[in-house]
């Protein structure tokens, strides 16, 4: 059974030139699951000269711990550019897709019924390199779920976007600062929303070599910058917690109400307990 994508989707996959191989397997792979996509000519960082006015080496030393990375820098550009691209368009969404990826059976159908549901998010992300816990808000067809991630979630090999995200992107995300999969999971500190399609219908781990994290060690700082990175990490982090605990129990006050009250009663009774525990410390 066929199952049409909409119209207002554009579908861009990310490919470097010397990356052939790469291409006609997901031409395949494409094909084989309903896509019709636009490749866009990654920007290779092999070519880029440093330093560069579209990175901010200053602030990706200190908050990333790193020296540059070329090919970090060229996928960074080239998400970018992905999102340059539907803004150019009169598309309202775009599946921005990685080289390296592989499509559940149902992805289509995953897909369409995701975008029926855009209200809910301005990011929807399809697949991940985490296995931490999703925290569904809303039932999709076929056993998935939209949910919500409360701890960070690393890759960017597919995912979707609208207007909002790809101007956030564009806009807000350059200079570049930290790499994309990173910078990419802080819409919540400029108040966008992001859903990850739970079960994810994309496998990030369809290569067996990445073009990008090769001898990273290398390019690694001493411990002792992490000095400034570990505080910023740790905001983040906490920021992220709390950012999206309250995206959360907004989507599914409003999609599952009876789901909610069960989940917020141990909630409001862990914070009780944990506010008499402390004016009884305070009593002693």
């Amino acid at each position: 059974m066929t199952h049409p994508l909409p119209n207002h989707l554009r579908v861009y996959l990310i490919n470097l030139d010397r990356a052939e191989e790469r291409l006609r397997r997901m031409e395949e792979k494409c094909a084989k699951a309903g896509l019709s996509f636009k490749r866009v000519a990654a920007t290779d960082g092999a070519t880029l000269a440093f330093p560069h006015a579209g990175v901010s080496a200053r602030a990706y030393r200190y908050l990333h711990g790193r020296r540059i990375i070329p090919a970090e820098v060229g996928c960074y550009f080239s998400h970018v550019k992905c999102a340059r691209r539907l803004l150019q368009s009169d598309a309202e969404h775009a599946l921005v897709l990685e080289d390296d990826v592989a499509f559940s059976q149902d992805f289509a159908a995953v897909l369409r019924d995701a975008l029926n549901a855009d209200e809910d998010w301005d990011i929807l992300r399809l697949s991940t390199m985490n296995k931490g816990p999703k925290f569904r808000f809303r039932d999709l067809p076929n056993g998935r779920s939209l949910a919500i991630a409360l701890t960070r979630e690393k890759g960017a090999g597919a995912y979707v976007i609208n207007r909002r995200a790809a101007a956030w992107i564009v806009e807000d995300l350059m200079p570049m600062r930290l790499s994309y999969d990173i910078a990419f999971d802080l819409e919540y500190l400029d108040g966008l929303r992001a859903a990850f399609v739970d079960p994810p219908p994309v496998d990030q781990r369809d290569e067996a070599k990445s073009q990008i994290q090769n001898n990273i060690r290398a390019y690694k700082y001493p411990r002792s910058r992490y000095l400034t990175v570990l505080p910023y990490r740790a905001w983040i982090e906490t920021a992220r917690l709390v950012m999206r605990s309250l995206c959360y129990l907004m989507l599914v006050f409003q999609h599952q109400p009876r789901l909610a009250a069960i989940r917020l009663v141990p909630i409001l009774a862990a914070t009780v307990l944990g506010i008499d525990e402390v004016f009884d410390h305070l009593r002693d």
